[in-house]
């Protein structure tokens, strides 16, 4: 069911420094990237394109980041529905959940009415003021959490675990480590907030939001939307492989996230809230 990757046949060039060149016809590994439709209480909500696989954890991890819920017992159940191929075969590419006592069931106003791509998180919404979101949960105090020396073993540690990228390069990771630098969980995805959707949505299931004592470490950049889902996840710390942008460092800064860009080869930079690492 999880589809992640797919064989295609293809034509390799290859160009030697000496302006030969070489062709090659062999198949490749390409990573997946669908469309999933999703439903609350059978209304459609959103359209986002991802990699198959987790798509539970995918589907409450963005409720938890549009601030619909914050608990299990907030989401009733999750199923696959409709979304059936020409044959008449499940594509499960439809996902209706159905809210509990204490969600916030997200008005007509702030449904998606475009398709998110694999490269946009907050594709479709109608105006900046309904990407601030309040967050329900709490995120802890600023206080020392992680050393720098585990900070600087993240992305590595990320990457060693990222089996859908050794087979195609084409898919960003998420990954929720303790302070010791234990990777307690990770996700893979085409587009890199749908992995951190996919390990929120996980931490949720668990029953482990706010997840106030693991930081999260991606694969990109660090973009707004990561800083948000990272907060109302109640998460502390973001650190990122790539650049953050001038609004996540903002937002990270007003809602008190430690965020950490750069972070590769054994560097990093801290932007924001840098009490929160050690050894500094």
């Amino acid at each position: 069911m999880a589809r992640s990757t797919a064989r295609r046949r293809i034509v390799r060039v290859r160009t030697a420094a000496d302006g030969s060149r070489t062709v090659s016809r062999r198949e490749d590994v390409l990573a997946a990237e669908e469309p999933l439709e999703i439903r609350i209480d059978g209304s459609s909500w959103a359209v986002t394109m991802r990699t198959p696989g987790d798509d539970f954890d995918l589907v409450a991890g963005f409720l938890v980041g549009e601030g619909v819920i914050v608990s299990p017992d907030q989401l009733r159940t999750l199923r696959y529905c409709a979304g059936r191929d020409e044959e008449g075969a499940q594509t499960y590419n439809v996902i209706d959940a159905h809210l509990g006592p204490g969600a916030v069931p997200p008005s007509e106003a702030a449904a998606r009415h475009s398709t998110t791509t694999s490269a946009c998180g907050i594709c479709g919404t109608q105006s900046i003021d309904a990407v601030a979101k309040a967050a329900r949960l709490p995120i802890g105090q600023v206080a020392p959490l992680i050393d720098a020396d585990v900070v600087a073993a993240l992305p590595d540690a990320l990457r060693d675990a990222q089996p859908v990228f050794d087979a195609t390069g084409g898919v960003h990771a998420a990954g929720l480590f303790t302070a010791g630098g234990d990777l307690v969980c990770v996700r893979e995805d085409v587009g890199r907030h749908n992995a951190v959707d996919k390990v929120i949505g996980w931490a949720l299931r668990e029953g482990r939001l706010p997840v106030t004592d693991l930081v999260l470490q991606v694969s990109g950049r660090a973009s707004f939307e990561l800083v948000q889902k990272a907060r109302l996840a109640g998460i502390p710390m973001l650190t990122a492989v790539g650049a953050p942008s001038t609004l996540a460092a903002q937002l990270a800064d007003d809602s008190g996230v430690t965020l950490v860009g750069f972070s590769r080869g054994g560097s990093f930079a801290v932007h924001t809230h840098p009490e929160r690492v050690t050894g500094l």
